[in-house]
């Protein structure tokens, strides 16, 4: 795929496609609003999202190990 055939897409129907896919097997992060620009303005709110290949818990601890990684690269 064309990474310029992604444009014709907003973020939540990329979204919605990536959680559809029976192959993924993970958790997405996004702001719940689209942001058109990299400047970080005021509080932002983020929605998880995950599909019925992992249970409440499973995204949870995967989102556990993350953010341990994430703290050892500071």
């Amino acid at each position: 795929m064309n990474p310029a055939d992604l444009e014709l897409f907003s973020t939540g129907e990329l979204i919605e496609e990536l959680l559809r896919r029976t192959t993924f097997q993970g958790v997405v992060v996004h702001s719940h609003e689209e942001i058109k620009n990299r400047a970080w303005r005021g509080e932002r709110i983020f929605s998880v999202r995950y599909n019925s290949n992992l249970d409440l818990e499973e995204a949870g601890r995967l989102l556990e190990v993350v953010g341990q990684h994430i703290a050892a690269q500071d």
